[in-house]
């Protein structure tokens, strides 16, 4: 195998089917390829999981306020 020089390195993004664009300096050319590293975009599991409970909790507040914001509103019609 052959020794890889550093700066012949290069970072890419993954497309949503986990494909990299190498470019068109390699048409037509045997490539070789070497995962070094992968890192993870996205929030983890456990930031998703407080948000997520983030959310319940606020929607069951403002299902509170609502509950009661109708009920102000329903008796003030039959004022």
């Amino acid at each position: 195998m052959d020794d890889v020089d550093a700066r012949d390195l290069r970072t890419n993004r993954t497309d949503d089917r986990g494909r990299i664009y190498l470019g068109t300096e390699y048409a037509n050319k045997r490539v070789t390829v070497a995962v070094i590293d992968v890192e993870d975009d996205g929030p983890s599991e456990e930031e998703l999981a407080a948000a997520y409970r983030d959310a319940s909790e606020s929607a069951e507040q403002l299902a509170r306020e609502w509950d009661e914001t109708s009920e102000e509103a329903w008796d003030s019609l039959d004022e």
